[in-house]
C-alpha cells in the first residue's frame, strides 16, 4: 500500500489482543524511532510489556483493554515540542499500521504520573502523550469527516493541493474535531491554521505530516 492507502486503513483502536509485538515489527519500529529522534530532535521511546500505564481509572473509563505496549513521545521542553511530537508521532503511527499493528493517540486517559516516573525523565524533558500499540481485536472504524471545502481555501486548486487536503482529512485529531484550515497562498504557498479545539500542538503536527505526504513536499512550501 502507498501512504495514502495506509492513512485510509488506519483507525484508532483501544482493545488489543494479549500477544507481544513480533520481533521484526519491533525492530522496524525502533529503527524508525531512531530516525524520528534524529530528524525531530526528540527522545521518543518504544515501551513494551508495561501493563501499568493503562491500569488506571481513566484508562478503564476510556475502554482501553490489554494495552501493554506504547510509544512515549518525549522531548526537551520548548514552544514547539508538541507540534514536533505530533508530526513524528504520526509518522510512527503510519509505520505501525504498515507493519500490521494498531494504534491510538492518548493524551489524557492513562496513568501519566506513574508513567513519567517509570520512564525516569531527565531534567528538562517532557512526556507529551503516548501512543497505545499492539494487535487490535478489531481494525477500528472510520469517523465522520468534514468536507474538503470546510477545511480549505483555494481558487482553482492544483491536484497536489487537493491530495494534501484529502490526506489531512484522514489525520486523527482530538475528539475528531478537525479544527484546522488549509489555505493556498499564490501558486505554491500553503498556510495551515488551527481554529480552536484541544491538543492543538499535537493536532497541528499530525495534520501537517498528513498534508505533506498527500501533497508531496516537493510541490509546495509552508508559509506563515
Amino acid at each position: 500500500m502507498d501512504e495514502l492507502e495506509i492513512m485510509r486503513a488506519r483507525h484508532s483502536v483501544r482493545a488489543f489482543e494479549k500477544r507481544p509485538i513480533e520481533a521484526i515489527a519491533a525492530e522496524r519500529l525502533k529503527s524508525e524511532i531512531e530516525a524520528c529522534n534524529a530528524a525531530g530532535d526528540l527522545k521518543i521511546r518504544l515501551v513494551m510489556g508495561d501493563v501499568d500505564a493503562f491500569d488506571s481509572f481513566l484508562a478503564h473509563y476510556g475502554k482501553f483493554l490489554n494495552v501493554a505496549n506504547y510509544i512515549a513521545l518525549i522531548g526537551e521542553r520548548s514552544s514547539d515540542l508538541e507540534q514536533r511530537c505530533g508530526y513524528y508521532g504520526e509518522r510512527l503511527v503510519l509505520t505501525a499500521q504498515a507493519l500490521g499493528l494498531n494504534t491510538c493517540w492518548v493524551a489524557v486517559s492513562f496513568a501519566k504520573g506513574r508513567t513519567r516516573k517509570k520512564l525516569n525523565l531527565q531534567r528538562g524533558e517532557k512526556l507529551t502523550c503516548v501512543i497505545a500499540l499492539g494487535y487490535g481485536k478489531e481494525p477500528g472504524k472510520a469517523h465522520k469527516s468534514k468536507a474538503a471545502e470546510k477545511v480549505s481555501r483555494a481558487e482553482n486548486p492544483p491536484e497536489w493541493f487537493c491530495r494534501g487536503v484529502e490526506a489531512a482529512l484522514l489525520a486523527p485529531t482530538a475528539i475528531n474535531q478537525q479544527r484546522f484550515r488549509i489555505e493556498l497562498v499564490g501558486e505554491k504557498g500553503v498556510r495551515l491554521r488551527q481554529t480552536g479545539g484541544v491538543c492543538r500542538g499535537l493536532d497541528f503536527g499530525i495534520v501537517k505530516y498528513h498534508f505533506e505526504k498527500g501533497a508531496g513536499a516537493e510541490n509546495f512550501e509552508w508559509v506563515l
